[in-house]
């Protein structure tokens, strides 16, 4: 730990999935009616859970979650503004979209052809301001080489990013990532960043609300010589990126000038995505995953759900997609 870094302890899991999830991803919460959205991407078949809890404590009303088994992996999702009822999501392959009641996929754009889903998938998204849908893929092989390990003799990975707009054209807007993941922008609405997860990297952009554009990458934020992975993430109103960082136990909170503030320690290794919810949006909420490797620890409580109250924190809301 980085000397003078403030170390919190968040500690254990708020909710318990029976079974625990594999890879717990996405989560969304929703005020209208104050229930929390995610998914296991890797379950077989993979799920989409549903859990009321209370608006101003976090804790669950109910005391399971309702449990959907879709027909394909979904990575991210996000609720439509005009149509309740109905997510939009980015499941193994494009596109689709997701009724949640009874988790039909209604796919709406194929991206990834069938005979290129061992080379290529989608994983995690977003919705801009203007209710645009962004979603990022994997380059599947070279993600098999490790964090930080690609060898250069790989070449450039092929993972892209893609935004999906409300009148249904999909537009190709970078590329060379080897796991874009954490899809966020600051609350001005002028800078967007995303992660590559495995090759250990935040990237920053000069964000366009007005057209979608985005230009001038940057690395904002470099962890090849530390250790976890950047994964989901969401922004506070102060402009403060609250990332997941898989395989290191913390959600990691860094400045909107890249400074490294503070971690939250929990009991789980495999942090893996965050929300902000509750009546104030001061309650983080974060999926996270098994620690599968032959290393993890029998009280790892991967796989579960954790919540922290950020006292004096204030999050900035997920965006519907305008469509």
């Amino acid at each position: 730990m980085a000397a003078g870094l403030e170390s919190i302890n968040g500690g254990k899991a708020w909710y318990k999935c029976d079974p625990p999830m594999i890879l717990g991803e996405a989560p969304i919460y929703r005020a209208s009616d104050s229930t929390l959205h995610w998914v296991d991407c890797l379950a077989n078949p993979p799920e989409l859970h549903i859990l009321k809890v209370d608006p101003d404590t976090g804790d669950p009303i109910e005391d399971r979650a309702q449990v959907l088994k879709l027909e394909d992996s979904v990575t991210v999702q996000f609720f439509r503004k005009h149509k309740p009822g109905s997510y939009i999501c980015a499941y193994y392959q494009g596109v689709a979209f997701l009724d949640e009641e009874t988790g039909k996929l209604d796919v709406v754009k194929e991206i990834i052809k069938t005979e290129d889903r061992d080379r290529l998938r989608f994983n995690d998204g977003g919705v801009d301001a203007a209710g645009r849908f962004w979603l990022a893929e994997i380059d599947i092989k070279a993600m098999a080489y490790g964090p930080n390990r690609l060898p250069d003799s790989y070449g450039t990975p092929i993972g892209r990013l893609w935004r999906y707009d409300p009148d249904g054209s999909l537009h190709q807007m970078d590329d060379g990532f080897v796991c874009g993941n954490g899809l966020a922008w600051s609350p001005d609405n002028k800078t967007m960043y995303v992660n590559d997860s495995v090759a250990m990297k935040v990237f920053s952009y000069d964000f366009d609300v007005a057209t979608g554009a985005i230009t001038n990458k940057k690395l904002f934020i470099d962890r090849r010589d530390s250790f976890g992975e950047p994964d989901g993430m969401v922004v506070d109103v102060e402009g403060n990126l609250w990332i997941a960082v898989f395989d290191s136990n913390r959600v990691m909170v860094f400045s909107p000038q890249g400074r490294h503030l503070k971690d939250i320690v929990f009991s789980a290794r495999n942090m893996a995505c965050t929300t902000w919810g509750g009546r104030n949006l001061d309650i983080l909420y974060i999926a996270t995953g098994k620690d599968r490797k032959s290393t993890a620890k029998t009280e790892d409580e991967g796989g579960h759900m954790f919540k922290y109250h950020a006292m004096g924190t204030k999050g900035t809301t997920k965006f519907e997609f305008d469509g």
